[in-house]
């Protein structure tokens, strides 16, 4: 009987055993297919290597790297064949993706600086030292304003040249060297050349500008686009913080006595009349005249 009772024990624990792993199985079943429905991913076009602005992009310099669908960069491309041949506007990491933002019209053909150039702007360079250059801080996509000393037209003597500013917020696309013969027997050296983007108004104020004067540039915060009305700086401007040169009368001590002597016409007397300053102070003095009645 006993053995009966145990066996039937036995049988049930298998059983309870049997049902609870069949139960977890399935349920881990379905939860593995659960998030494998949900992990959707997508190829997107990828930067292969750092690419620079003015690219025009082949197969080698990109490729495919999956993303998830829920989280797809909108405006991005799945296919190789998209973007081959477009030319590149901004420059690129390596594993970021491809926008048709970054790229020019499919009817550029070309690259180089003429496909990143706004509508209705030029380029224009400009030859700078490392000091007007802000000793090399100057880079593709910084903003700069442009100074230029010239000869002043409206000055005299004392402000015969002024300093102005001339171009605001200008944007700057390239930063390179050429190399430049200074003389006839000097050895080509090389000259730092900023290419600006401008508008043909402000082409011609820049030419103008570095041929009748020195030009300098200034480097301006990227998110700062106010205009600023300057008036110029001259010699007296710039000297103006040293003040007025002080009076010769200014110089003279305030203890100083000063005496005069005032001959005073008197019925009854003569008298020598002398006024004493001090300090502002006015105080006479009166003397009799000895020998004279």
């Amino acid at each position: 009987m006993k053995k009966s009772i145990s066996l039937v024990i036995l049988i049930a624990g298998i059983v309870v055993a049997l049902l609870a792993g069949i139960g977890t199985y399935t349920w881990l079943q379905k939860r593995s297919a659960v998030q494998t429905q949900a992990i959707v991913t997508q190829p997107v076009v990828v930067a292969a290597v750092d690419l620079s602005w003015g690219k025009v992009l082949d197969a080698s310099q990109v490729k495919k790297v999956d993303f998830l669908k829920a989280s797809l960069p909108q405006g991005s491309f799945s296919q190789l064949s998209q973007v081959e041949g477009r030319t590149l506007l901004y420059p690129v990491k390596a594993g970021e993706p491809l926008f048709e933002s970054q790229l020019a019209p499919t009817s550029v053909k070309t690259g180089g600086m003429s496909a990143i150039i706004s509508p209705n702007k030029r380029a224009m360079a400009v030859k700078v030292d490392k000091i007007i250059g802000v000793s090399g801080f100057i880079n593709p996509g910084s903003h700069v304003d442009v100074l230029v000393t010239i000869n002043n037209p409206f000055g005299g003597e004392k402000d015969a040249t002024i300093t102005k500013t001339v171009l605001e917020n200008v944007l700057v696309l390239t930063v390179g060297q050429t190399m430049e013969n200074t003389g006839k027997e000097d050895k080509p050296t090389p000259v730092d050349v900023i290419t600006m983007e401008v508008t043909p108004e402000d082409g011609e104020k820049l030419a103008h500008a570095a041929t009748q004067g020195r030009v300098v540039l200034t480097l301006r915060n990227p998110t700062d686009t106010a205009a600023i009305v300057t008036k110029g700086a001259t010699v007296p401007i710039l000297l103006s913080s040293l003040g007025a040169p002080v009076a010769k009368s200014a110089r003279v001590a305030r203890s100083t006595v000063v005496h005069k002597a005032v001959t005073v016409v008197n019925t009854t007397k003569p008298v020598y009349v002398i006024q004493g300053i001090r300090g502002g102070a006015v105080t006479e003095y009166k003397f009799e005249k000895e020998g004279e009645k």
